[in-house]
C-alpha cells in the first residue's frame, strides 16, 4: 500500500466517484478536477483528509491542495481511479463547460496575456532601474544622475534600453503570437503579422503626435492612400489583428482543397490580415484604445480619483474570483502606451499585498494549527510575490473575514496611491517587489501605501480572528478525549476543597474544585487548550478548554511570597498545549524549606459543580473528577 493509497481512495469517493470526474490533472501543489456535477464533492470531508491542506474552486476547476508531494499523490490517484490524467491545458478546456460567456471571454484574455507577463515584468524592472540611474539626481549632493557622472552607467542605461525597446515597442508581436498560440493556429504567421505592425518602415507610434499630418508617410495606390503608421506598444490594434488572422486562417483552411491548402491558407489569411490591420483594424483599435485609456486615466486623475481608487482597490480581489481582472492587463498596457505609465497597476500590487497580509495574520493566529500552517505559510509567500490564488481561495475566502479585511486595507492603500500620483513604468511583480517598477519620484509614496496594505489587513484580521475563530480553527482538529476530557494535572493526596486552610478556596469564593497535596513537582495540562493566565511567580496557571471550561491551578499556599523561586515555568500566556504537556516544574523541597504548604487547589472559576471520582493518592493523568 502506497503512502497516499488510503487518502486517494477516499478522495475518489468524496468527489463523487469516477463517473463524476470529467478531467483531472495536477500542478506544483494541487490536484485539479473538472467535475460533471461540482455539488457532489463533499468539501468538508475532503478537507478532513490527512493529506489535504485545503480546497477551492476557480474557473470551473475544483482544486485540492496537497503540497509538494502532489506528484506522488496524483500517480496513486490515477492508479486507483483508473482515470488517465490529462494536461493542464486539457483540464482548462474541459473546465470551460462550467463557465458562463463572460468567464470564458475573461479566461481567454488571461490566457493570451499570461505568456507575455514575464516579459512585461522584466521590462518594468529594467525601466525602473534605468529611471534610477538616468533620472534620479543621487550623486554630487543631489545635483547629478549616475549616468551624468559615469560612462559605465551611461553605457548600461543605453544597453538596457535594447531589452526595454524589444519588450514594449514590439509588444504587438507578442500579443498576436500569443493569440495564435491560444487559438491553435499557425504561430509564425502571428509573429509575421505582429512585425508588420511595428516595422521600422512605419512612422513610430510615439512620433505620430509630434508629426504634422502632411509629413506622415503613406502608401500611394493611385486611387487611394494608406498612412504608414506603426502600432508600437498598442494593445487593441494588435488584438483585433490577431483574432482576424485566426478566423481568416480557420476560414481558408475549411474551404481550401487539401492539396493546395499549404499555399492558399497562409497566403490569403496573412495578406488579408495585414491589409485589414493597416486600413481598418489598426485605426479603429487605436481609437478604441485611446478611448479606454482616456476614460481610465480621467477617473484616476479627476477630483473624485480617491473614490475611483477606493472602489477599484476594494473590488479588485473579487474580480480575481470571477476572472474579470484579466482585462486590467490590457488596460495597463494601453495606459503605458498612451501616457508613459500606469496608475492602475500599483493598486493591483497593493491588493495582492493586502491579501498576503491577511494570511500573515492567520499564520499568527493559527500558529498551533500545523495543518493550517502548511497551507498558509507558502500561500503568504506566494501572495507577497504576486500570486494570490492560494492565499485567497485556500485561506481568506474560506474564513471570510480575512478576505474582507484585505479588501478594506487594499481600498485605503489605493486611495493613498492614487491621491499621491503613484505611477508605475510598467506591469511588474504584483507584490512587495512591485516597488521596483514604480517611477523613482513616487517610491516613497508607494512605500507608505504598502505599509497601509500590510498593517491594516493584518490588524483587522487579527482582531476579528480572536473573536470569530473556533478552537478547532486555531489549534486544528484534536482527539476528542484530549480536547474535552479532564485529567489530574498533579500527583499526590486528593482532598475536598473544604479541607484547604485558605478560606478563599475552602469557602468556594474562587469557584468549586478540589485540592491535592503534592508528592511530585511536575504540573501538567489537565486538557488540551489555551494557557490564559500565567503568574510571573509561576505559582498559579489558568487554562481554557475548547468548550469554554476554565481551570486555575494554584500550586501550594502563600507561595506567591517566594517571588518565583522554586518554580520553573514551561509555558507562557497565549500558548496552546495538549493534555499532559508540562506547565511548570516545582522544587517541592525548596517550598517545604520555606515553610509553605504543598496543598494545591484546582478550581473552576465559572462555578461548575464537580464530583470527586478518586480518594487517597492519585497519579498525574488520572481521571479524578466529574464536571457537571
Amino acid at each position: 500500500m502506497g503512502k497516499f493509497t488510503k487518502d486517494a481512495t477516499e478522495l475518489l469517493k468524496l468527489v463523487g466517484g469516477k463517473e463524476n470526474i470529467q478531467a483531472v490533472s495536477h500542478c506544483v501543489t494541487r490536484m485539479r478536477f473538472v467535475l460533471v456535477d461540482p455539488s457532489k464533492a463533499d468539501v468538508n470531508k475532503i478537507e478532513d483528509l490527512p493529506s489535504t491542506k485545503g480546497t477551492f474552486t476557480q474557473s470551473g476547476q475544483f482544486q485540492v491542495i496537497i503540497g509538494n508531494e502532489v506528484q506522488e499523490y496524483y500517480n496513486e490517484f490515477t492508479k486507483i481511479s483508473g482515470i488517465e490524467g490529462v494536461s493542464k491545458e486539457e483540464v482548462k478546456q474541459n473546465a470551460k463547460s462550467q463557465q458562463n460567456v463572460v468567464q470564458r471571454i475573461m479566461s481567454t484574455m488571461g490566457e493570451i496575456f499570461a505568456p507575455i507577463i514575464p516579459a512585461l515584468i522584466v521590462g518594468g524592472l529594467i525601466l525602473g532601474f534605468r529611471n534610477v540611474i538616468d533620472s534620479m539626481a543621487i550623486v554630487e549632493n543631489g545635483t547629478k544622475t549616475l549616468c551624468q557622472v559615469s560612462q559605465f552607467w551611461a553605457g548600461v542605461d543605453k544597453f538596457l534600453w535594447l531589452i526595454g525597446e524589444a519588450i514594449f515597442h514590439f509588444l504587438p508581436v507578442g500579443i498576436v503570437w500569443s493569440i495564435t498560440k491560444k487559438m491553435g493556429t499557425t504561430q509564425i504567421l502571428g509573429i509575421v503579422l505582429g512585425i508588420t505592425l511595428v516595422s521600422p518602415q512605419l512612422l513610430n507610434a510615439y512620433a505620430v503626435a509630434s508629426t504634422a499630418p502632411a509629413d506622415i508617410p503613406v502608401w500611394d495606390f493611385g486611387f487611394a492612400t494608406v498612412k504608414m503608421i506603426g502600432y508600437q506598444a498598442q494593445v487593441i490594434p494588435a488584438m483585433l489583428a490577431g483574432f482576424t488572422l485566426v478566423y481568416l486562417e480557420k476560414f481558408f483552411r475549411k474551404i481550401s482543397p487539401s492539396y493546395i491548402s499549404m499555399i492558399t491558407v497562409p497566403f490569403f489569411s496573412l495578406l488579408l490580415s495585414v491589409i485589414l490591420a493597416h486600413t481598418v483594424l489598426g485605426p479603429i483599435g487605436w481609437v478604441i484604445g485611446d478611448w479606454i485609456s482616456s476614460v481610465v486615466w480621467a477617473g484616476l486623475n479627476s477630483s473624485l480619483k480617491w473614490l475611483f481608487a477606493a472602489i477599484f482597490g476594494f473590488v479588485y480581489a473579487p474580480l480575481v474570483i470571477t476572472g474579470l481582472h484579466h482585462m486590467t492587463n490590457a488596460i495597463d498596457s494601453q495606459l503605458i502606451s498612451s501616457f508613459g505609465g500606469t496608475n492602475l497597476w500599483p493598486m493591483i500590487a497593493l491588493s495582492n499585498i493586502a491579501q498576503g497580509s491577511a494570511v500573515l495574520a492567520m499564520i499568527v493566529l493559527q500558529k498551533k494549527n500545523e495543518k493550517a500552517q502548511q497551507l498558509s505559510i507558502p500561500a503568504c509567500i506566494s501572495c507577497y510575490l504576486g500570486v494570490t490564488e492560494p492565499a485567497m481561495f485556500g485561506v481568506n475566502i474560506k474564513y471570510g473575514f480575512p478576505f474582507i479585511s484585505a479588501m478594506i486595507g487594499s481600498a485605503l492603500a489605493a486611495i493613498i496611491s492614487v491621491s499621491t500620483g503613484v505611477t508605475a513604468v510598467s506591469i511588474g511583480v504584483g507584490g512587495l517587489p512591485g516597488i521596483l517598477s514604480i517611477f523613482p519620484q513616487y517610491m516613497i509614496q508607494f512605500a507608505i501605501a504598502m505599509a497601509v496594505a500590510i498593517v491594516v489587513p493584518f490588524v483587522l484580521t487579527y482582531v476579528m480572528g480572536k473573536k470569530k475563530l473556533t478552537d478547532t480553527d486555531l489549534y486544528g482538529k484534536q482527539n476528542k478525549s484530549g480536547l474535552l476530557g479532564f485529567i489530574s494535572p498533579v500527583e499526590g493526596r486528593i482532598m475536598e476543597l473544604s479541607e484547604v486552610e485558605d478560606k478563599a478556596f475552602s469557602q468556594g469564593l474562587m469557584g468549586n474544585g478540589f485540592a491535592v497535596e503534592l508528592t511530585s513537582g511536575t504540573v501538567r495540562a489537565p486538557f488540551s487548550g489555551e494557557v490564559t493566565v500565567v503568574f510571573p511567580t509561576g505559582h498559579a496557571i489558568g487554562m481554557k478548554r475548547a468548550d469554554g471550561l476554565e481551570v486555575l491551578i494554584h500550586i501550594g499556599m502563600d507561595t506567591v511570597e517566594l517571588n518565583g523561586k522554586g518554580f520553573s515555568l514551561q509555558v507562557k500566556q497565549g500558548d496552546y498545549v495538549s493534555a499532559g504537556d508540562i506547565l511548570v516544574e516545582v522544587d517541592l523541597d525548596y517550598i517545604k524549606s520555606k515553610g509553605k504548604s504543598l496543598v494545591s487547589p484546582i478550581v473552576f472559576p465559572n462555578g461548575q459543580n464537580i464530583c470527586l471520582n478518586a480518594q487517597g493518592t492519585i497519579k498525574t493523568g488520572q481521571d479524578v473528577v466529574t464536571i457537571a
